[in-house]
């Protein structure tokens, strides 16, 4: 993944894509993999870096969605167990077996959850990956020892995926690359080209040198997230808003909680939600939220009412409270939900599937969705677009393609096995050019893996490598604050860069890493 050769590939070729993806989230990805993998030219244009909005900012959960099936959400859950089963075959060096308890505090609880979640099991047919079953009071404290004794009678523990979301977006964008897809991040669409009121491409700007870049395509396809009104905009301006913005925190806080491999899920928040604690690169991270934003935003900033319900919420299960001294990083997500129909304001009640949108200008939107459905939204947006433009059907190949980094054995205990098949090479950069010291002995991040980032993974900033590339940011913000000069000052010897670009990205830089440290 090389932008400068991406981009002048791009300024000197005027010929026609098939496609023209705008964003470069979970959905943006998905669906440009579905289209390079079926043959078909395919331009991917992201305005910030790949997953830095929503596809980066989730609870790290590959699943089906225990709560879709309280609603009744019956072919959600389907599709999802599929498409998990799926992802972990495809990616099992990022998508990992997590087991989750329920504690059971009430006597109706062991029984309901266990039949429930049988039916959940039941539900993934071959792909299943853990039987369900009710726990006593001793093997769930054994599983989960900080759990809160009084009135505890047990627990019921299940099976569902885990993951890291950045990581898998830039392994995503990788096989993409390497299938002949052209992606760029901070490449933002100001405009769409029409032809006789149907769109034929898109306006761009190159945030790095501000050029401008008109590109040609016959299908323009808008999988922007929280941001596609926006883009809807360009095409029709009178459009009414399509999306409406929930707002998800998460608070990520010391292994000591949950000190060992289980997970908790509250199947029932006092705002009707679940709420997660699960073990995530030796920390803890525990949400979500749901609150209405009326804008969207690239860094949405976590209310001090969210922060205060999830330690509330989490306290009232654990022994020791977690306090806001203990968290290690706080950060905020927009899903992109349908906006509600007049009177049904309650956002954890709209539908988490897919929907598509075609305009009378032939423009594609994909909206909704999660992260374990992202390959069935990408190949369903191709499927309609194939047909619009009356393309050869050709049969989607993503159900079993293997996504860059794939390792069928992996040693989860190694802090870096997130690289999967590319960890020999980060290994040997490291030994061969002496880029093995840490930078952060605690978050186990080493100088090589901030030249790799730049080299083969895209990085632009030192937030890209610190936020995406590793998780430093979101792990432990004060810490990643303390190492970002040094990434910095690697990344300009790796650019090309001077002391100024070293000392503003440091600053803009501190500057995000605000949201993320609870004063």
């Amino acid at each position: 993944m090389n932008r400068d050769q991406m981009i002048n590939t791009v300024n000197q070729n005027s010929k026609t894509y098939d496609f023209i993806i705008i964003g470069g989230g979970a959905t943006g990805l998905g669906t440009a993999i579905e289209a390079v993998s079926r043959g078909y030219s395919t331009l991917l244009l992201e305005q910030a870096d790949f997953t830095k909005a929503t596809s980066s900012r989730s609870t790290k959960l590959v699943h089906g969605g225990v709560r879709y099936l309280a609603q009744g959400n019956i072919s959600l859950v389907f599709e999802a167990l599929k498409e998990r089963g799926l992802l972990k075959n495809n990616a099992p060096h990022l998508v990992t077996k997590q087991a989750f308890i329920i504690p059971s505090y009430k006597w109706w609880i062991k029984p309901y959850y266990t039949l429930g979640l049988t039916i959940y099991d039941l539900m993934s047919l071959r792909l299943s990956i853990g039987r369900s079953k009710p726990f006593s009071k001793e093997k769930t404290l054994k599983s989960i020892p900080t759990l809160k004794l009084k009135n505890l009678r047990g627990g019921v523990v299940y099976y569902d995926g885990q993951f890291d979301d950045a990581r898998l977006g830039i392994n995503l964008c990788q096989t993409f690359v390497e299938k002949g897809g052209i992606a760029l991040n901070y490449a933002k669409v100001t405009n769409l080209i029409k032809e006789n009121n149907n769109v034929k491409g898109v306006v761009f700007t190159d945030l790095e040198t501000g050029k401008e870049m008109h590109i040609k395509a016959k299908g323009v396809i808008n999988a922007t997230g929280v941001f596609i009104d926006n883009i809807i905009k360009m095409d029709t301006p009178s459009a009414k808003k399509m999306i409406c913005a929930s707002q998800g925190v998460h608070l990520v806080i010391d292994k000591k909680f949950i000190p060992n491999q289980h997970a908790i899920m509250i199947p029932k928040t006092t705002d009707g939600r679940v709420l997660f604690a699960v073990p995530w690169h030796n920390k803890v991270i525990v949400g979500t939220t749901d609150v209405v934003k009326e804008n969207a935003e690239l860094e949405p900033k976590a209310l001090e009412e969210e922060i205060d319900f999830i330690l509330e919420t989490a306290g009232r299960f654990l022994e020791k409270k977690p306090q806001r001294s203990d968290i290690k990083s706080v950060f905020a997500g927009l899903r992109p939900l349908a906006a509600p129909k007049e009177g049904k304001q309650k956002t954890k009640e709209i539908s988490r599937g897919h929907k598509i949108l075609i305009s009378n200008s032939g423009l594609l939107t994909i909206t909704g969705g999660k992260w374990t459905t992202y390959r069935k939204m990408g190949e369903d947006a191709i499927n309609k677009m194939c047909k619009l433009l009356h393309f050869k059907q050709k049969k989607s190949t993503t159900q079993h393609l293997k996504i860059h980094g794939y390792k069928k054995q992996v040693n989860f205990k190694n802090p870096l096995y997130f690289y999967g098949s590319d960890l020999k090479k980060l290994q040997q950069l490291a030994e061969d050019e002496h880029l093995d010291a840490y930078l952060s002995r605690s978050l186990h991040i080493i100088k090589a893996q901030v030249v790799w980032g730049v080299r083969f993974e895209m990085a632009r900033t030192v937030e890209d490598v610190l936020a995406r590339r590793t998780r430093a940011l979101f792990l432990d913000a004060k810490e990643s604050v303390r190492i970002a000069p040094e990434v910095a000052k690697l990344m300009a010897s790796e650019l090309n860069k001077d002391a100024f670009w070293e000392q503003k990205q440091v600053n803009e830089f501190k500057e995000i890493a605000k949201n993320y440290i609870l004063n």
